[in-house]
């Protein structure tokens, strides 16, 4: 039966015709068709090799390349039974972005955040969830849950799925939608793509470098950043209730071990050989930054009955690295009284500030991936095994220059602090995945279609050495004369970091699907389940230099000298004639271990009245379990270690919920227009992170943060409302409404503390948020030089608002707010262009959000926002050949800084970049 729906179930043949396409080039349509037909949601098992067997050998494609993928992704999208957009490889392509993060900021109601993650419609990242391919997959962030979006690569994505309302086949942490990114499966036939390029960044002339390892280029250390073996014995050997490595336990434990009185200088000894054990080359130096650089290269083939009994056997392998630079400058401060003016508040002055801190940065980044992808076609059976592996490294090199008056720190005062960092962050994600879909035509079983996945997937992070140098820049009369520090300014003067964090999550899925047909309806019925194991530790170990009370030392005479004093201790022979002692510098609860087990069931049903009428919904069950535990290496005391993992300890940091969500879909179908609404209810549960009470320095905010073990889940329940036009020209247009109720929604609050921030969480009472949103395709007029133009893009307008309870208001300013993270409109506009000949592609893209509230304010000061970011890009494509494309990026033209303003005064300030690039393309 062949209904307006184009149910997924329903034997229907999506023609290309449909799409209202004029000629341009002659290609295969039979990857087209599958496409098309994989992209649908999973109730696709079923009418999957139906389709893929009605290959068409080739045909004149119609119409031009944006507009033909985008038509595409428009089938899917009314197809979903669910409030959904899509995005294909091809808009990806168009819009010239490098990765999953900045191509999911042009899809309505979506919004970047520090270039790594999303806020869909207005809400925080803990309201967007993500998986790949359907699977749940492990974070490589330290401090967050969320996976940050921009280490998938777009080579490597076939489409971005943004599901806004819930299905109970979907997990049930689910806030403001849910990011499925599918990778580009087996070809239809050989291909060989290689792709290089080039990147201008206008903030990188300059930037700062230091002596790494030999394997940097690759994004990995070769050890010689790690923490030494001597150090990891030293740290078992001498325990006195917890790690002590000083000079005085080192004697105590020396001297029983040894039966006899050990010396001081013996101790010293053994102490300085210890600190002559760690790296110590660590200066830095000013020098002219490359260009950024990088190349992929993708392979693969398709071959037909190879066993001798038909089916398909097919591969796809892709590789990419990437090598980036990123010099920035900026500052963040804390404002010296609620009264402040802002017009006081100058970019480079004290003027209204308590503490402020000046830092200039560069970052390199290694990106390198690659991917292997094998997949089985036979008679309505489709498997799939693939393996990926994704590295995104950082190496920062940084000065922080910090004032404080009441302290006597400032040029005028004649000190101030300086901060020199240095930081190799190695970030990777591995996934092993197989899935299966199959369609299932034995009679006694007819028409039933099944499809599994099960996936093992381990995200690591690894900061084998950071060093932190704590000094005091002097000045006379304004000018800069040397660097020093001191054994009477204590503090932690020389701080090493040393960081391992692994996070695997094991997860299974399946779904089972049957379709009924009766005279004017139909009706499909489906049930599965979805297993989720996950484990996280994460492990730190803190030194730090002590110097003698009687020790003044002069690091640096002059800027450049001040840049390298991360070697001054290089040679063993300054620390043989320094009186300094390295010690543990560790807390007893910086690391955690947790754990988390999912068990998930759910039934739901897709009923179709007379080709017009569409109702789908069902329940979904979800026991969650988690437990997070704070402890240090640091810890030997047997009472301490008993108390921190005893039982009550842990049901104390153990959460427990066993619940039941509910949805229903309604879409109302005419050939030329689809209304649809929805409700469903979800729930979001806070990071492991948020839930350890732990003390860590957050990397995008730069903000001290805090956990907060008392924290509990928010529930939603979330309204949707879409009509959506379809035009014989290709051209769509649709309009939604959408409404969210949250109880108990998780909430960060802004405190000072010692001339600093600290970012902390806690539960409000409730929250809602409610807005529109369009989004629109349209081909501009023949008379508009001369019909090769057409536009596209969305807008969400929205509002929110969040509840504290007096009882709960502690130093809060405002009891009413808009929630965290939330925007009250975001913005795409594209201008694109398609030559009649095909040669010639053109956008220009325009992106932006409204301010949005970085943290709650408290004591009297109004809450921190985030101001907007007007962005414009400019993306040029030549096809000198069918085979060749030469790209041309202008990105962020209008080099709007990120900056964050309370009471009206710029507290952050750091700058962007705009960059220029220039891209070569060769398929094979």
């Amino acid at each position: 039966m062949e209904g307006r729906f184009n149910a997924p179930f329903v034997n229907r043949n999506f023609g290309l015709e449909e799409l209202q396409m004029k000629p341009i080039k002659v290609f295969k349509t039979n990857l087209i068709t599958i496409s098309l037909l994989s992209l649908l949601s999973p109730l696709s098992t079923q009418v999957l090799a139906q389709e893929t067997a009605q290959e068409i050998e080739e045909v004149v494609a119609v119409g031009s390349r944006l507009k033909g993928s985008a038509s595409a992704v428009i089938e899917e999208r009314k197809n979903q039974a669910f409030v959904a957009d899509i995005m294909g490889a091809e808009q990806i392509s168009r819009t010239g972005d490098s990765d999953a993060a900045s191509a999911l900021r042009r899809v309505t109601g979506l919004s970047l955040v520090n270039d790594k993650f999303i806020y869909v419609r207005g809400l925080g990242e803990r309201y967007s969830s993500v998986r790949l391919n359907g699977a749940q997959v492990p974070s490589p962030d330290l401090t967050r849950n969320v996976i940050p979006l921009d280490i998938f690569p777009s080579s490597i994505i076939e489409s971005l799925a943004v599901q806004k309302a819930y299905s109970p086949n979907m997990p049930a942490a689910f806030g403001g939608g849910d990011v499925n990114i599918r990778t580009k499966s087996i070809p239809n036939d050989r291909v060989i793509k290689l792709e290089i390029g080039l990147t201008h960044k206008d903030t990188n002339s300059t930037g700062f470098v230091y002596n790494g390892s030999d394997d940097d280029w690759l994004g990995e250390d070769d050890g010689l950043r790690a923490m030494p073996s001597t150090m990891n014995a030293a740290l078992n050997k001498y325990i006195n209730g917890i790690s002590d490595i000083s000079v005085l336990n080192i004697r105590d434990i020396e001297s029983k071990e040894r039966g006899e009185a050990v010396s001081q200088a013996e101790a010293i000894a053994i102490n300085k050989s210890l600190t002559k054990s760690l790296h110590r080359d660590f200066g830095m130096v000013e020098k002219s930054l490359d260009p950024d650089f990088g190349g992929k290269l993708v392979y693969g083939d398709r071959f037909d009955d190879v066993f001798g009994f038909g089916g398909s056997l097919g591969f796809l392998f892709s590789a990419a690295y990437d090598h980036e630079w990123s010099h920035s400058k900026g500052y963040s401060a804390v404002l010296s009284s609620v009264d402040v003016k802002p017009e006081d508040c100058g970019k480079s002055d004290l003027e209204c500030y308590s503490a402020r801190t000046d830092k200039e940065s560069t970052k390199k980044n290694v990106k390198f991936n690659s991917s292997l992808n094998v997949g089985y076609k036979l008679d309505g059976h489709d498997v799939n095994a693939s393996y990926m592996m994704l590295r995104d490294t950082e190496d920062e090199a940084s000065i922080s220059l910090y004032q404080e008056p009441s302290k006597s720190l400032s040029i005028a005062s004649g000190e101030l602090q300086r901060k020199n960092l240095t930081s190799f962050e190695q970030r990777e994600l591995e996934v092993i995945q197989f899935r299966g879909t199959h369609n299932i035509e034995y009679d006694f079983i007819k028409g039933v279609g099944f499809d599994w996945q099960y996936t093992d997937s381990t995200a690591t992070t690894d900061i084998p050495s950071e060093l932190e140098i704590t000094a005091r820049d002097r000045y006379t009369d304004g000018a800069y004369t040397d660097t020093y520090t001191s054994g009477p300014l204590g503090g932690d003067p020389f701080l090493y970091r040393f960081v391992d964090m692994e996070d695997k999550v094991e997860n299974f899925g399946w779904n089972l699907s049957k379709a009924f047909y009766f005279d004017s309806s139909e009706v499909e019925l489906k049930g599965g389940a979805y297993y989720v194991d996950k484990t996280r530790e994460y492990k730190t170990d803190f030194f730090k230099y002590r110097f003698g009370p009687n020790e003044n030392i002069i690091l640096a005479t002059n800027k450049n000298e001040a840049l390298g004093i991360g070697s001054i201790f290089k040679d063993d022979s300054r620390v043989d004639n320094t009186e300094i002692e390295i010690l543990f510098q560790e807390p007893t609860a910086d690391d955690y271990i947790a754990a988390q087990k999912i068990d998930a069931y759910y039934g739901s049903f897709d009923y179709v009245y007379a080709n017009d009428w569409r109702f789908s919904g069902g329940l979904r069950y979800e026991d969650f379990r988690q437990v997070a535990l704070a402890f240090s290496r640091s810890v030997f005391d047997a009472e301490l270690l008993n108390d921190k993992l005893s039982a009550e300890a842990i049901q104390e940091a153990s959460v427990m919920e066993d619940e039941t969500f509910g949805s229903l879909s309604m879409t109302y179908s005419q050939p030329s227009y689809q209304i649809r609404a929805g409700w469903g209810q979800t729930i979001v549960r806070p990071d492991l992170r948020e839930l350890t009470p732990v003390q860590y320095q957050d990397p995008l905010t730069d903000y001290r943060t805090l956990g907060n073990p008392t924290l509990q889940s928010s529930h939603l329940d979330n309204f949707d409302v879409r009509v959506e036009f379809y035009f014989e020209s290709g051209d769509n247009f649709s309009v939604g409404a959408f409404y969210k109720d949250i109880d108990k929604p998780i909430e960060a609050q802004l405190n000072e503390r010692d001339g600093r921030f600290t970012l902390e969480f806690e539960n409000a009472d409730s929250a809602y948020v409610y807005g529109l949103e369009a989004e629109w395709l349209v081909e501009l007029s023949s008379d508009f030089l001369g019909g090769a133009f057409f536009t596209s893009g969305n807008l969400t307008v929205s509002d929110s608002e969040v509840e504290i309870l007096e009882s709960a208001r502690g130093d809060l300013t405002n009891l009413q707010r808009r929630m965290t993270g939330h925007s009250k409109y975001v913005a795409n506009l594209q201008l694109n262009y398609d030559s009649h000949n095909g040669n010639h592609q053109g956008s220009v893209i325009y992106n932006v959000f409204g301010d949005r509230i970085l943290a709650a304010g408290v004591n009297g000061f109004d809450d921190a926002y985030e101001q907007p970011i007007n962005s414009l890009d400019v993306v040029y494509s030549y096809y000198p050949t069918f085979s060749t494309t030469v790209t041309f990026k202008v990105k962020n033209l209008l080099g709007q800084d990120f900056e964050v303003e309370q009471n009206g005064a710029l507290i952050r300030s750091q700058e962007t970049a705009q960059q220029v690039s220039l891209d070569f393309a060769i398929e094979f």
